[in-house]
Parts: structure tokens; C-alpha cells; sequence
């Protein structure tokens, strides 16, 4: 059973259940709520939450974890010779799934019956050309090997997800049964309902935790067998990035954090004095209507997709600036891809970050404080200056951080406006690139992730992680320095 209908059909058993639960309630309380320990909606939410609850959580582990056993399943059963070597066994099990997902699909086209799939054979049929014509599309011929660890992996599958409906649905009946057995005028059923909305809050609070613990881990552990083929020393104080999968790459990572640094750099110089002065005016300066006019118009940047600054970066504010220093003005731009093109439009995109939070920051400082400026014969500019901007400076900080590790993980504005050159250059008209970029170009089309020049992806992945995680600290820190002076 697909999951999408296993699904609806637990979630009208729970709307079942939350009918019933009420009825029965009110049933043995004669009809009379007074006679009830909780109100009756509370009766119906504990048979609700009894149905919804277990089989919705035996459902995403088994989802999560069927594939994982299905998949080690399928590689222990691959004959050596499947596994030449020129490639790995990750890069076979992907033709493997890849094959059993186009056997899916011809069956659901109706061009083979299960059966069929099932016993199709390579040596017998061409089953490249034969899913091609259901619109399935293989890089090249099916062998034996690959196309019965295939069928495996369907069977395996297959079996897996009926005894997943089995499970899930007993459980939601057996919830259902356990729950409206034990409803009685009695029943403390607002505790329990109360008690089991407080576990669910604190398990999506931990879902933030736990997948960051996921992420450093998955990221930790691919650095670690990344040293483990490349020199630390090599990578960290390097100066030459020229990745070569043939072999002898030169993985400095320092030109790649010099171009992050730099881009980010000119970001920040225009996005922070732009956004920071436009607070001020929206929340000192401006009337009612201009800001109500003004402050939507201006967080529309934030909306814009950032494949749309890149083109905007490769084919309006490069040949500007190209026009302006390049070859027919100064000389000092040699293209319109540069580390000035880059950093000005991202800057842009940044300006509502800076802008918007930093309005509220402003506006949260009391009023009080204003008076008291004003009463002691201070002008506006000077109670902005000297009262308003310090009392709300931790939070600009915040703003300005916000807006930071924006800029350190742009990567499609740098793609298209910076160019893909890693070089240690002070000229920002000079192309460059950053670590985000290269991330990006290392994992593209099918990378060995048992060679150094894919796994550095994620050694760069890790520092940029601890570089940011740098950032928040010394934030957090000037943050708190501030603020014990104003509370």
C-alpha cells in the first residue's frame, strides 16, 4: 500500500477515534458533562492521539530504516565481479536501485506485469531499450548481476512495506481498541492529553538538536576519512586549489576562504551601512504611512530567489562595472566576473536582513529612554546617536551576524557574478571564488566518495561549519558585554 493512502487511513481512524472517545464520555457520565472528570473533547483527543501517535512513529522509523537494511542486504548478496575495479560498491548499488526504481515504474506504466519484472532476464532482453520506452533512461547496458540484485532489492522492498501496513495499521487499531476501553466518566483523560501534547512539543524541539548533531556528525566523519587520504597540513595551510580526479590534486583550502572572506567583506560593507541607516529612518524618521509603504517594499528583497541576483550580478552590474573599470575605462577589470561584482550584489541582497531586524531592535528600545534624552536637551540625532543605536546595539549585532553567515553561504550569486577562479588576489576586480562554490562543483555528476577530491567537500563543509560557529561565540559574546550596561 502506498504510504500517502496508509496514511489518510490512519488519520480517519483518528478522526474515528475522536468521534467515539466523545460519545463514549459522554455515554457513561449519563449525558452530563458535570459527571465527567474532563471535558468530552479531551476524551476524544486521548483516543485520537493513541491512533496517531504510535503508528505514525513506527511509520517514519520503518521508512527511514527499511531502505538502510534493505540496501546492506542487497550488497552482501552481489557476487564479487559485480564490483570491478573501476568503481565501488556505493556507485553499484546506485545502478542497482536505479534499475529496480525503473522496473517500478515500467510496472506501473502497465509495459511489464510484477511477474515479469520479477523474471526478466539480461541475457535474454534488452532491458535498457525496453524500460527506455516507458521513459526510463540508463547510462548504459543492464548486466545480470546488477539487474537480479535489482529484482531483490523490489522483492525485499516489496515485502517490507506490507509488513510496514501491517504493522502501522494494528497498531493504529490496537490504539484505538486500548484507548476507548480505558474512557470512563473517571478517566483523568485532560492529564493525559496534556501530558502526551507536552511530549510532542518536546520532540519537535528536539528535532532542531538532533539534526544538527546529525549534520556535524555525517560531516565529521567523511573529514575524518578525507585526512586519512589527504595531508591536514596540505589542505589547511595550502595556497594552490587544483583538484584533479585523475590524482596529484593540490587542495589548499586557503585561496577558497580568502574569496569567502573577501566577497563577504564587500557584502557586508554595503548591505550594513544601507540597512542600518534605513532603520533608523523607517522607525526615527519616517510617518506612518511611508513606513507602512516603504518597510513591504524594501523586505521584497529578501523574497527575491537568488539565482535571480546571480543573473542580475552576470548580465547588468558586471558589464557596468566592467564599463566603468575595465579596459575601455581604468583597466583595472579584466571581466565582468569579479569579486566586486559578487559582493555588491549580494550586499544588496542582504540590505532587508540588516534593515528589517535592526527596525525592530530600534523600536524596542523604550520610549522612555527617548524622553529622558530629550528632556535633558539632547537633539534627535544626538538621542539616536548616543541613547537609541547603543541601547539597541546587541541586537544590530545579531542583524549584522544574521546577515554574515548569509553572505558565507551564498553560492549561485558567486557562481555567476565571482567567477570559479581560487587565487590569493587584494584586487577585487580580479575573479574569484569561494568555499561554497566548490563544494558544489566537487559533488556534481557521479563523484567516487572514496577519493580525496570528493571528500573534500566535506572537510570544507566542516570549516566553514566551525568558521561560522567562531562567528556566533565572538557574537555572543559582544552581545553580552552590551547588554549589562543597559539592564
Amino acid at each position: 500500500m502506498p504510504v500517502f493512502w496508509l496514511a489518510l487511513i490512519v488519520l480517519a481512524l483518528a478522526a474515528a477515534g475522536f468521534l467515539a472517545g466523545r460519545v463514549r464520555a459522554l455515554s457513561s457520565g449519563g449525558g452530563n458533562i458535570r459527571n465527567l472528570h474532563s471535558l468530552p473533547a479531551y476524551y476524544g483527543w486521548h483516543v485520537a492521539l493513541m491512533v496517531l501517535v504510535p503508528s505514525f512513529l513506527i511509520l517514519i522509523v520503518w521508512l527511514l530504516v527499511q531502505p538502510v537494511l534493505v540496501n546492506n542486504a542487497v550488497s552482501g548478496l552481489l557476487p564479487d565481479r559485480a564490483v570491478s575495479e573501476d568503481t565501488t560498491l556505493g556507485l553499484v548499488m546506485s545502478d542497482v536501485r536505479r534499475v529496480a526504481d525503473g522496473l517500478d515504474a515500467a510496472v506501473s506504466a502497465g509495459a511489464m506485469t510484477p511477474d515479469e519484472a520479477q523474471s526478466i532476464r539480461s541475457e535474454f532482453t534488452n532491458v535498457r531499450d525496453k524500460l527506455g520506452s516507458v521513459g526510463v533512461a540508463l547510462g548504459s547496458d543492464v548486466s545480470p548481476e546488477i539487474l537480479s540484485a535489482a529484482q531483490k532489492y523490489r522483492g525485499m522492498t516489496a515485502t517490507g512495506r506490507f509488513w510496514m501496513t501491517v504493522v502501522v495499521l494494528a497498531a493504529a487499531v490496537g490504539g484505538f481498541a486500548f484507548a476507548l476501553r480505558r474512557t470512563s466518566a473517571g478517566f483523568r483523560a485532560r492529564n493525559v492529553v496534556e501530558s502526551g501534547i507536552r511530549a510532542l512539543l518536546l520532540g519537535a524541539a528536539s528535532i532542531a538538536v538532533l539534526t544538527t548533531i546529525g549534520i556535524v556528525l555525517s560531516l565529521v566523519f567523511n573529514t575524518i576519512e578525507f585526512f586519512r587520504l589527504y595531508p591536514a597540513a596540505d589542505f589547511f595551510f595550502g595556497l594552490t586549489w587544483a583538484p584533479s580526479f585523475g590524482g596529484g590534486s593540490q587542495l589548499g583550502i586557503l585561496p577558497l576562504l580568502w574569496g569567502t572572506f573577501y566577497i563577504s567583506f564587500i557584502a557586508l560593507a554595503v548591505a550594513v551601512p544601507i540597512g542600518l541607516f534605513a532603520a533608523i529612518y523607517l522607525s526615527e524618521y519616517a510617518g506612518p504611512k511611508v513606513r507602512a509603504m516603504a518597510k513591504p517594499l524594501l523586505e521584497v528583497l529578501a523574497g527575491i530567489p537568488t539565482i535571480v541576483y546571480g543573473l542580475f550580478a552576470l548580465l547588468t552590474v558586471g558589464p557596468l562595472l566592467l564599463g566603468i573599470f575595465g579596459g575601455q575605462g581604468l583597466g583595472w577589470m579584466q571581466a565582468g566576473t569579479a569579486v566586486m561584482t559578487a559582493g555588491i550584489v549580494m550586499g544588496i541582497m542582504l540590505i532587508p536582513f540588516v534593515s528589517s531586524l535592526s527596525d525592530d531592535i530600534i523600536n524596542a528600545v523604550p520610549q522612555s529612554m527617548r524622553d529622558g534624552s530629550y528632556g535633558l536637551g539632547a537633539t534627535k540625532s544626538e538621542t539616536i546617536r548616543q541613547v537609541v543605536i547603543p541601547a539597541a546595539l546587541p541586537g544590530i549585532v545579531g542583524a549584522v551576524l544574521l546577515a554574515a553567515s548569509r553572505a558565507i553561504g551564498e553560492t549561485m550569486i558567486v557562481v555567476l557574478g565571482a567567477g570559479a577562479a581560487a587565487r590569493l588576489s587584494m584586487n577585487p576586480f580580479d575573479a574569484m571564488t569561494t568555499v561554497t562554490a566548490k563544494i558544489v562543483s566537487q559533488l556534481t555528476g557521479d563523484a567516487d566518495f572514496a577519493s580525496p577530491e570528493a571528500l573534500v567537500a566535506f572537510a570544507l563543509g566542516m570549516t566553514l561549519f566551525i568558521v561560522t560557529l567562531g562567528l556566533n561565540v565572538l557574537a555572543l559574546y559582544i552581545v553580552r558585554k552590551y547588554r549589562e550596561q543597559y539592564e
